[in-house]
């Protein structure tokens, strides 16, 4: 079951983090995997980790921003059964604290960028007569999160883009499906709280941590096999749904 072999799967932001576990775990699967990463570099590693599982992968330098750069890569790759629309940045900000710059920026990488992914990717789904296309919401669609305005939008945007598309599609079995994480233990993540509270580190990661009412973050793998199984066939009566994977925190935390 959840074998991927013969597919050809596309996942923007596959260099680090929730990317690259799909990537991997994809890989695994028997998918034959493409990176899109803003540089081949950033995708460097994740493609020497498949490399060494003997499966099969390639890196694309790409911003999905760029309407043009993303259509011709899609056109380099060719026929693709599966898109993973998991790139995006993060933004902290109050609607009167959020600059337009910053608003258009993350408009620009999560929103434009996933529809430029999904506008090119859907004439290379037709050539293998449907497919499946994910793309990573958040739990911020459904609740909101205090400080994060723009990226709140963005996600609450992506997960009508996605009934959308599962609507357009479904004629010709192209399946859209999103998925809704919590907080996951990523470098990101480690990032952020080493350059914000770089005296707290320790208290601050056992405070997101907790935030979840399982009380610990969600891990990249964990995210990976839901991924996993809304790409494979036996998810193919799924269209249009939207999967929080928030350990309780949407419905438990009150």
């Amino acid at each position: 079951m959840f074998r991927l072999d013969d597919k050809v799967a596309v996942i923007t932001g596959g260099g680090s983090g929730i990317g690259k576990a799909i990537a991997l775990l994809f890989a695994k699967q028997g998918a034959q995997v493409h990176i899109l990463e803003l540089s081949h570099e950033q995708a460097n590693s994740t493609i020497e980790e498949i490399n060494q599982m003997e499966g099969v992968a390639y890196a694309h330098a790409c911003d999905v921003s760029n309407h043009a750069a993303v259509k011709n890569t899609f056109e380099q790759i060719g026929a693709i059964n599966i898109l993973v629309n998991n790139a995006g940045i993060a933004h902290i900000g109050k609607a009167d604290t959020t600059s337009e710059t910053d608003f258009d920026k993350i408009m620009l990488v999560n929103v434009k960028g996933v529809y430029n992914c999904i506008s090119a990717s859907i004439p290379q789904l037709r050539k293998k007569g449907g497919g499946s296309i994910i793309n990573m919401a958040s739990i911020a669609a459904w609740v909101g999160i205090a400080d994060r305005f723009a990226y709140s939008t963005a996600k609450g945007a992506i997960m009508a883009m996605t009934l959308s598309v599962a609507k357009d599609y479904l004629s010709e079995h192209i399946r859209c499906n999103s998925i809704s994480p919590a907080r996951v233990h990523t470098p990101f993540v480690d990032g952020f709280i080493e350059k914000n509270y770089p005296d707290q580190q320790a208290e601050v990661f056992e405070k997101l941590s907790q935030s979840q009412p399982i009380g610990r973050m969600g891990k990249p793998e964990e995210v990976a096999a839901l991924a996993l199984f809304l790409a494979s066939e036996e998810a193919a009566f799924i269209t249009g749904s939207d999967y929080p994977i928030d350990g309780g925190f949407i419905k438990l935390n009150n």
